[in-house]
């Protein structure tokens, strides 16, 4: 939703720069310096920054509505979102991600599971050794005159069946238990690890767009729109800035949307949703 709302504000401002070369050209074409075919041309660009910028807003809607999809809301109650879109997700350290993984809800589920079941097989395993029934009784001895009292043990000798089925399933149900476990730990440490490195890489592309190409690309068109209202370049070469601009802000927006959705996806790999850090506003 940030992100979005990011990518509106950047076309807008792009369609406002486009503007200013179409004016830039338009004057030049009046004075007689240039032909009207670099106005064509600036024309042409400002339009273009024009489809984007509705592309932008149609974008930005949809992504409303899902957004208030996720509570249930057909229609969505806020008109932005709230929040900075270059507070960029933190990386763990190695140690931080290994402990994560340790304590992870689905690997803590299996293990409990495999407890469970290791011990309905120990319990399976303690069914095979029988009983002993004890009774007590009185029988009276004609010969004797009196009671006697009467003491009986049985213990059943397990000549059939000594449990061995109950034992042998219960056995091979906690090995499937321990083998899925470790399956388990496999998957969640390969798509942890997948997901840390590509977070890595993109807050890399994230940092190098903010502090180097971004500002330069926004130099060298202001310097090239600038150049050209003085008549020192033509328009293709202000084309030509405006294009490299338009790329790697369009870029910049992609590779931050991109890690935020990686570090999302790390931390449901992890099972721990951290808190948004934005809120919704509703505003008139």
């Amino acid at each position: 939703m940030l992100v979005a709302q990011e990518r509106l504000q950047q076309t807008d401002d792009l369609v406002a720069l486009a503007q200013r070369a179409t004016l830039a050209a338009a004057r030049r074409v009046a004075a007689g310096k240039v032909s009207p075919v670099e106005e064509t041309k600036a024309r042409v660009a400002e339009a273009a920054a024009r489809i984007e910028l509705n592309q932008a807003r149609a974008d930005l809607v949809t992504t409303r509505k899902r957004l208030a999809a996720t509570w249930g809301s057909t229609q969505p109650r806020f008109t932005q979102a709230e929040g900075r879109t270059e507070a960029l997700p933190t990386l763990l350290s190695d140690d931080a991600l290994a402990s994560r993984l340790e304590t992870a809800p689905a690997l803590r589920r299996w293990r409990h599971e495999v407890e469970r079941l290791k011990a309905q097989a120990e319990l399976e395993k303690a069914k095979r050794i029988p009983d002993m029934t004890v009774s007590v009784g009185a029988k009276r001895a004609e010969d004797l005159g009196r009671n006697q009292a009467i003491v009986g043990l049985s213990i059943p000798f397990p000549v059939f069946d000594r449990n061995q089925g109950n034992l042998l399933e219960a056995l091979r149900r906690a090995d499937k238990a321990r083998d899925e476990l470790r399956a388990a730990e496999l998957r969640l440490g390969a798509d942890a690890t997948q997901n840390q490195e590509r977070l890595k890489a993109l807050l890399a592309d994230v940092q190098t767009l903010q502090q180097e190409i971004l500002p330069g690309a926004r130099s060298a068109y202001d310097a090239a729109t600038k150049g050209f209202e003085l008549g020192k370049f033509s328009f293709l070469e202000v084309l030509d800035a405006q294009r490299t601009f338009f790329q790697a802000r369009a870029q910049y927006l992609k590779s931050l949307s991109d890690a935020h959705r990686t570090a999302s996806e790390l931390e449901r790999v992890l099972g721990a949703i951290t808190s948004p850090s934005s809120m919704m506003a509703d505003r008139p």
